[in-house]
């Protein structure tokens, strides 16, 4: 019979991801306080308005709840895009197409506040300076994590990679399904949207635009 204060091989595996984060993903409480508490009264009367008990059981906590997740939904106005490029760029004499695809999106629509989500794909031809892969991702997220539009969304990504990389160009191509078509409105479920911008040799030349898209078709609907 096993000690009680002798552990199994599971337990020992167990505290190891718990104590390395070996599982990849780390939790990370990081709200302002001050405004969740500004904001938990407001959802209150917003539930009442609905026509709810927000004293009932299953309620009681959600105005705290909902404070949380709108922060965290919307955390990308505390992040500069820019800086996030300047954080990780290397001088590399590479002029060929750099292409991340599939990055998923999360935004909210700021006309309902419902969700829009979708992948984004991104392309840049560097000009003497290459920035870390991961960047461009991020990027991406910080400005979905706002209040948005697809459109105003495509091109604050563009602008940002050709302002602080200055490359021979940028291509961005978002495809997304957004809530407010499928849960209200025209209720069509299966619609997505489709967005592009390009600069430099993206915009001039076809042949370098084309060679972008087939690399994504794959990807697009």
């Amino acid at each position: 019979m096993k000690e009680k204060n002798i552990k199994t091989l599971q337990d020992i595996e167990s505290d190891i991801i718990e104590e390395n984060n070996l599982d990849g993903y780390e939790r990370i409480d990081n709200y302002n306080w001050d405004k969740i508490d500004k904001m938990v009264p407001l959802y209150k009367e917003i539930l009442q308005h609905l026509g709810e008990d927000p004293q009932r059981e299953g309620l009681l906590d959600t105005p705290k709840r909902v404070a949380k997740a709108m922060q965290f939904f919307t955390h990308g106005y505390s992040i500069d895009p820019k800086e996030i490029l300047l954080s990780a760029m290397f001088k590399e004499d590479y002029r060929q197409m750099v292409v991340v695809k599939d990055i998923e999106i999360y935004s909210l629509c700021e006309h309902h506040m419902v969700p829009f989500f979708g992948k984004a794909h991104i392309a840049y031809i560097p000009n003497g300076q290459i920035v870390g892969l991961s960047k461009i991702a991020r990027v991406a997220d910080a400005f979905a994590r706002r209040l948005q539009v697809q459109e105003r969304l495509t091109k604050e990504i563009k602008d940002c990679i050709q302002d602080t990389l200055n490359p021979l160009g940028v291509a961005v191509v978002i495809e997304a399904r957004h809530l407010c078509m499928a849960m209200r409105g025209v209720q069509k479920q299966n619609s997505v949207t489709t967005t592009s911008d390009f600069t430099g040799a993206f915009l001039r030349q076809n042949n370098t635009r084309q060679e972008f898209l087939k690399l994504i078709e794959s990807n697009l609907h």
